[in-house]
């Protein structure tokens, strides 16, 4: 699926040296290097500059760097979402899930699930939380995947093509790292938020997110709002490391184990549930409506 040397070229560039990236790939030095050799003279580029010193990327490795973790997971899930469409899709329902979309809220549905539909089996299928991957898996439900949970809106719905089936909805919240002096309450007041860097989803995102956003900035100017573009394990981990305060759901508690989450005193909530296709086939159909038979009072 892709050129295995990138892997190598992975390794060297996380070691920093041919010699320590020979040892993690139990090969030798000279396997790595000729596999380097190979690289750039496929790639017609100049990876590294070798110096007396070590190892140093050229601005071209620099480039080929930040891509290559993403090609090479991209093709692996790729694998995998082919060997299980080979498989005999009748019955079960196939669960995307990654730490932004996890599949707690149905392994606690399930035994109420299967009283509705005792036939449909579930399958968990991994996936890496990026935007290239919630852009292609979410637009095209129903084909690898069936089913994803995750907060969402109509905003959302629209822009990645896909329908949603409604569970709860879930109070807006905080994170913080457990070091931070918010840590120690177990709710927050909008006051406690005075003089922090709250980490909003940029505008667009979210119908729910933007009326807290616009509450605060014409309300409560003394937080201040820093926005991003992406849920990702790497904005959990810019939380933590910068001390920073990140909008987030209960539901993502187990994302990073250095993050607190605690409620905050205002209404605000967001919509959780099941991201589906618009069309879906009829076994999935049967298990929306256990799922929401099940969810129900």
């Amino acid at each position: 699926m892709y050129n295995p040397q990138l892997e190598t070229f992975l390794h060297v560039v996380d070691a920093g040296s041919f010699n320590k990236a020979a040892e993690r790939l139990y090969i030798s030095p000279p396997a790595v290097i000729k596999q380097i050799n190979l690289l750039e003279e496929s790639l017609d580029v100049q990876l590294f500059i070798r110096t007396h010193r070590g190892l140093v990327l050229t601005k071209a490795g620099q480039s080929l760097y930040q891509d290559v973790k993403y090609i090479i997971q991209y093709c692996k899930d790729s694998v995998t979402r082919a060997k299980n469409a080979m498989q005999e899709s009748g019955g079960i329902i196939r669960i995307g899930t990654s730490p932004m979309t996890p599949a707690q809220v149905l392994v606690d549905l399930w035994p109420k699930v299967q009283k509705y539909c005792p036939n449909v089996k579930f399958q968990l299928i991994p996936f890496e939380n990026t935007p290239e991957n919630a852009r292609e898996i979410l637009g095209n439900l129903g084909q690898n995947i069936d089913v994803v949970a995750g907060a969402f809106d109509e905003t959302m719905l629209n822009l990645r093509r896909c329908a949603g089936l409604e569970l709860s909805r879930e109070p807006i919240c905080c994170a913080v790292s457990i070091h931070h002096t918010l840590a120690q309450k177990e709710k927050l007041t909008v006051q406690d938020l005075y003089g922090e860097n709250l980490m909003l989803m940029r505008r667009g995102w979210s119908h729910y997110v933007d009326l807290l956003r616009d509450d605060l900035w014409k309300n409560h100017p003394q937080i201040h709002i820093v926005d991003f573009q992406f849920y990702d394990v790497a904005i959990f981990n810019q939380c933590e490391n910068r001390d920073c305060v990140l909008m987030a759901i209960e539901n993502w508690r187990y994302v990073h184990p250095l993050l607190k989450i605690l409620p905050v005193d205002w209404n605000y909530t967001i919509p959780f549930g099941l991201l589906h296709s618009p069309t879906p086939t009829p076994t999935v159909k049967q298990f929306l409506d256990a799922v929401e038979r099940a969810a129900g009072p």
